[in-house]
């Protein structure tokens, strides 16, 4: 798989209601577990009478991880059924996060995990989502004198610069889709003048 779904900016915050209670659900892109603690903390700061912070998120490409957290409420009635909107939905580095202020009527497990479950996927219908082509870098190293070819060869298999460091010892970073990437490293290193290491 070249490509993965994702989104591209937090949602904007849509409220649901069920039996009174009101149910507050956003979308976040995420890439590291300090982001998502620094997003329900933010959450918790700007809701003080919320009962439950719940909330489910998936990170990762090739290899995916996961979190679902029920704060508070019984187990699996609400970060699993905000994960399986997150699995419908195939996003990946998002966070879900549904804040509940109770309404005084208690809804069930059932009720809790129909609510929760509609909330995540009203968040994320309302959500930007993009498809992104997997990459990979490497950095190419070569005399100025090389330019010419390392252009051209740049243009000719649609290589994106990352970064360029052109003096009379010049170094290029490239990105390039992971499913060509073989071929194109080979490609690249047919030409004996240039010095190219894989970025891991």
């Amino acid at each position: 798989m070249d490509t993965y779904r994702t989104i591209s900016k937090p949602s904007e915050p849509i409220m649901f209601k069920e039996r009174k209670s009101k149910f507050y659900c956003y979308c976040f892109p995420v890439s590291d577990e300090d982001t998502i603690k620094e997003h329900i903390e933010a959450l918790r700061k700007e809701y003080p009478t919320a009962n439950h912070v719940c909330y489910a998120w998936q990170m990762g490409v090739e290899t995916k991880s996961y979190r679902a957290n029920d704060d508070g409420e019984p187990n699996n009635s609400a970060g699993m059924p905000i994960y399986g909107q997150l699995q419908s939905f195939d996003v990946t580095n998002t966070l879900v996060a549904v804040v509940r202020v109770f309404g005084g009527t208690k809804l069930g497990i059932g009720g809790l995990i129909s609510a929760y479950k509609e909330a995540a996927k009203l968040a994320l219908e309302n959500a930007a989502i993009i498809t992104k082509v997997l990459q990979q870098q490497l950095s190419v190293t070569f005399e100025y004198s090389e330019m010419d070819i390392v252009m051209r060869l740049v243009k000719k298999h649609q290589l994106n610069i990352v970064s360029q460091d052109l003096h009379l010892k010049c170094k290029m970073i490239l990105s390039i889709n992971k499913s060509d990437f073989m071929k194109t490293l080979k490609l690249l290193k047919a030409h004996h003048k240039l010095d190219i290491k894989e970025i891991v």
